[in-house]
């Protein structure tokens, strides 16, 4: 027996519990930083369960506990009861719905006397592990419409129930997963459909009231058409490598809206949307025509790209009008520049930014920002706990604890692909597409590149839940690396 816990001892990635527990020191640290008060000097003071560095403390203790334990549980084990621990995690996900308590309109968090659990936290957990173990199956195939659908179903069910609790930014985490999916065989039209969504949204409703100078006419509509244009033919020339359809397309689309341009400004104004139209319409039929005569099937997913990204921009402002609550529409409008709003939505990304930026290159030192002392900025121990690094530690503590982040995610990656099975590496690349994603959404959203939508930052946000959940997938991961050849 105790030659066997000696090999599992060596056989863990020690590089990576070191920069775990990097991470778990400098958040800790960062969170005493913001939550205490200038009055408050003891250093005792900071592991009381009075305060949430003590709190924290004790979430961090109880993490390193259950880590030991997971780290004892063989690797089928996992990929046995991953079923199981799916189904379970999703029943307490609803029930938590029906029973949590109203906290900023959000029914997310189960009371346990003094401590509340979110059990959103544990369900990124229990999803990692049964999308690894369905992709570890024999006979899996991402090529396969079925296996494919049920990846997505795997993913998507406990999105939607998240967003039932009023969690939108927990919920938009398990977009993340998708680039698992892409690593494994997905193709990348799905990718580039995501990506031009954005673009699509951005660029339509940023300049949708701006008028070109020498026709009535809004940018933004005019701009998302040409950009449908760009993709679809890219489409078919990088992904249908169609060569005589994406020169018709090309030569076609090019003359006509340059032309059309050319005419209304110099020539005769008209509404040179219709060209546009037009335009997208006869790509759609050509395809259509191409997939018929010339038997290429894939220009069928760029016809149908063409028609649903049309009509997802033209969604757009009804979604901002109809469907958005009225503080996440605000917050677009204030990350998109189209409303200043310092005092209301703008205001803790503006005071986050003074925070960050009074710091300097080497900061004002531990328990000594001001910005953060006064408590100028709101949820500053929580999803903007990074401004109290930029505030106390400045451009070199930040850009430290940066490095640190991106080399723990770049291992996560080395550890996923050295793996001797899919499961396992499915399972890491999970682990390392979730961390990215909280990672670069927190940061952004804290220096106003994001939308806020509170998203914690791993192992340095106060709140015990999520310091579990981070550290259940972490030890989880480190065990299944240990077994990885078959030990």
């Amino acid at each position: 027996m105790e030659q066997r816990q000696d090999n599992i001892i060596h056989r863990i990635d020690w590089t990576i519990i070191i920069l775990y527990g990097m991470l778990a020191t400098m958040g800790w640290l960062a969170i005493c930083g913001a939550s205490h008060s200038y009055i408050e000097t003891s250093f005792f003071e900071f592991f009381s369960q009075e305060e949430r560095s003590g709190k924290q403390a004790l979430w961090m203790g109880i993490s390193m506990f259950a880590g030991l334990i997971l780290l004892c549980i063989k690797k089928h084990t996992y990929r046995n009861l991953s079923g199981i621990i799916y189904i379970a995690t999703l029943l307490v996900c609803i029930l938590t719905i029906f029973i949590a308590k109203d906290i900023k309109g959000s029914h997310s968090w189960i009371s346990i006397g003094s401590f509340s659990i979110q059990p959103a936290e544990f369900m990124k957990f229990a999803t990692a592990l049964t999308l690894a173990a369905f992709m570890g199956r024999r006979g899996f195939n991402m090529k396969d419409n079925s296996d494919f659908m049920k990846c997505v179903a795997i993913i998507m069910l406990p999105m939607l129930i998240i967003v039932a609790q009023n969690e939108t930014g927990s919920a938009l985490v398990y977009l993340s997963l998708f680039l698992v999916l892409y690593r494994e065989g997905m193709t990348g039209i799905f990718l580039l459909m995501a990506i031009s969504a954005i673009v699509f949204f951005v660029v339509g409703i940023k300049f949708n009231e701006e008028i070109f100078e020498n026709l009535p006419l809004a940018i933004g509509p005019y701009a998302v058409t040409v950009l449908i244009q760009v993709f679809s033919i890219a489409m078919v020339k990088f992904w249908c490598k169609h060569g005589r359809t994406f020169i018709v397309l090309l030569a076609v689309n090019a003359s006509v809206t340059l032309a059309s341009y050319w005419i209304a400004v110099y020539l005769i104004g008209f509404n040179i949307m219709i060209i546009q139209y037009l335009l997208l319409t006869f790509n759609i039929v050509y395809l259509l025509l191409r997939m018929r005569i010339g038997k290429e099937n894939s220009n069928l997913w760029v016809a149908i790209y063409i028609i649903g990204a049309i009509a997802f921009y033209n969604s757009c402002e009804y979604v901002m009008h109809n469907v958005l609550e009225k503080h996440q529409k605000v917050r677009i409008e204030v990350l998109l520049g189209l409303k200043d709003d310092l005092a209301g939505a703008g205001y803790n990304v503006h005071q986050s930014k003074i925070a960050i930026g009074s710091g300097g290159f080497i900061g004002k030192g531990f328990l000594n920002g001001t910005q953060t002392k006064l408590k100028y900025v709101p949820e500053q121990d929580t999803d903007f706990i990074f401004c109290t690094i930029g505030e106390e530690q400045g451009f070199l503590g930040s850009a430290f604890v940066l490095t640190v982040f991106v080399l723990f995610i770049l291992r996560l990656i080395k550890l996923a692909e050295r793996q001797g099975d899919i499961f396992g590496r499915v399972f890491g690349y999970t682990l390392a597409s979730i961390f990215f994603f909280h990672f670069a959404i927190n940061i952004g959203m804290v220096i106003g590149i994001m939308p806020v939508i509170g998203i914690p930052l791993p192992f340095f946000s106060y709140g015990g839940s999520s310091f579990l959940g981070f550290s259940i997938l972490l030890f989880t991961f480190l065990r299944i690396d240990a077994d990885r050849d078959g030990r």
